[in-house]
Order: structure tokens, then sequence, then C-alpha cells
């Protein structure tokens, strides 16, 4: 079992950056692939970036491509989203998972953290 815990949302106004965490309890993190995805209201779950388990290999949808970052500390078993040059369209709540090595979904999920952007 993954437990995962998103911090640093917030309300931000444009152009502005922000940077999300996601710890994960678990004893073998470094076992799994990272995944950010987020919901805006009224619209469906989208994928925003995933890295995998040595940090090595990151996706991005295109919309982020060139203002978000992800990255991952698998001893401190923390993934980051680094968020610039944000745009209201960013506005929604952000959600990490974990899709283990080998497996085809993401099993696990947080809470999610809001992320707002003003005009």
């Amino acid at each position: 079992q993954v437990q995962l815990v998103e911090s640093g949302g917030g309300l931000v106004q444009a152009g502005g950056s922000l940077r999300l965490s996601c710890a994960a309890s678990v004893r073998t993190f470094s076992r799994y692939n990272m995944g950010w995805f987020r919901q805006a209201p009224g619209k469906e779950r989208d994928f925003v970036a995933a890295i995998g388990w040595s940090g090595s290999n990151t996706y991005y949808a295109d919309p982020v491509k060139g203002r978000f970052t992800i990255s991952r500390d698998n001893a401190k078993n923390t993934v980051y989203l680094q968020m610039n040059s944000l745009k209201p369209e960013d506005t929604a709540i952000y959600y990490c998972a974990a899709q283990r090595v080998g497996s085809s979904e993401y099993a696990f999920w947080g809470q999610g953290t809001q992320v707002t952007v003003s005009s």
C-alpha cells in the first residue's frame, strides 16, 4: 500500500510559480513511477506529467511542456512538480499518483491540492 500526500497548492497570479510536493509513505519508493494529474471544475482528470522510477525519464502533456518540470528525490520519497508561467487555465485540483514499475495503471492516488491562478 502506498499513501500519497500532496502539498504546495495555493492562489497565485498569472505568470507566477508554484512548486507542488508529494510525499509517499512506502518502503520501496524507487519501485514506482510517479505521475501528476489535474482536474478542473466540470472536467475530467487529465494527465500532466510523469517520471520514471530512477528519474531519468520524464513525460509531459502538451499544455504544460516548457513550463512545468517534474522531478523526484528517492532518498526523501518525494516527487515534485515545479510550475512556472502559470495561466488561469492551469487552475485545477492537482493529484499525484503512483504506478508500480511493470504495471499499466496508477493504483495509488493522493487526496489532491488546489491550485488557483488568477488573471
